[in-house]
């Protein structure tokens, strides 16, 4: 299975905060043996939303969905995954134990009596208003869940709390996933065009199935200036002779100086 990402919120867009979560999933991915396919970033716009969240759903992936599961006015992300999917939105179960929990706790921490029936704790259960026949994705940090609409994972834009919960998701959903076998080689070439080393890098992937080549410019690296990171990336034994194959051919173009470090 392909993993993907969305991640939601206005200020992800507008730079009001900085996004933690695309390294984050990339690393916990690895760690795993899996790999990041792709990623997508969405404003607080219902429609937009919609859409990515319903190509989600039919994409067959897997996929995080981070931010907009709160309950204020600019959280949209449980109201599209019920549209996207075509479910009503209801008050689950399991999530209303848990926020009913955690306001019983921050009462208690406050030194203060429970009172279910204030305006506030009421609207506080919106919190667990998903779409229906969801399960729930426990929070550690403060007991509201996020949820699960089939492989599709919906948490919150807080780092603190999505994180250990996609990585919760992660071991209890997809451990029976094997890694796929990986590698990649590169080496650094000087002195040369992107457009002039195409058709080498084109035979590349032609003559060896199953591996990818990348190119990588740099015009103001601070030690080794202008530059092109050339490498192959894909299963282990077939990357090996690919590499092989990029470096012989590289010989072939007078004046380039090629290195490994």
């Amino acid at each position: 299975m392909s993993f993907g990402m969305i991640i939601i919120g206005d200020e992800i867009l507008s730079g009001r905060r900085q996004d933690k979560h695309l390294a984050k999933v990339i690393e916990l991915l690895g760690a795993r043996g899996h790999a990041l396919s792709w990623a997508r970033y969405i404003g607080d716009e219902r429609p937009r939303i919609t859409a990515a969240l319903r190509e989600a759903m039919a994409s067959g992936d897997v996929v995080f969905s981070c931010g907009g599961i709160g309950a204020t006015p600019d959280d949209h992300t449980r109201q599209c995954a019920a549209a996207a999917s075509g479910r009503a939105l209801a008050l689950h179960p399991q999530a209303k134990l848990l926020i009913e929990q955690r306001m019983r706790e921050t009462a208690a921490e406050q030194g203060v009596t429970f009172e279910p029936d204030r305006p506030d704790n009421i609207h506080r259960l919106n919190m667990g208003v998903f779409p229906e026949g969801v399960t729930v994705i426990p929070n550690p940090y403060n007991k509201i869940p996020g949820f699960s609409l089939g492989d599709v994972h919906f948490v919150p834009g807080f780092p603190v709390m999505a994180h250990p919960m996609i990585e919760w998701v992660l071991d209890q959903r997809y451990s029976h996933l094997r890694p796929v076998a990986h590698a990649e080689r590169a080496l650094f070439v000087q002195g040369g065009m992107e457009a002039t080393l195409t058709p080498l890098m084109e035979a590349i992937e032609a003559e060896h199935p199953g591996v990818r080549v990348f190119s990588l410019p740099s015009v103001d690296h601070p030690t080794r200036g202008r530059h092109i990171e050339l490498g192959v990336k894909g299963e282990p034994s077939a990357v090996d002779m690919a590499f092989a194959a990029l470096r012989s051919g590289l010989a072939a173009f007078p004046g380039l100086q090629v290195s490994t470090e």
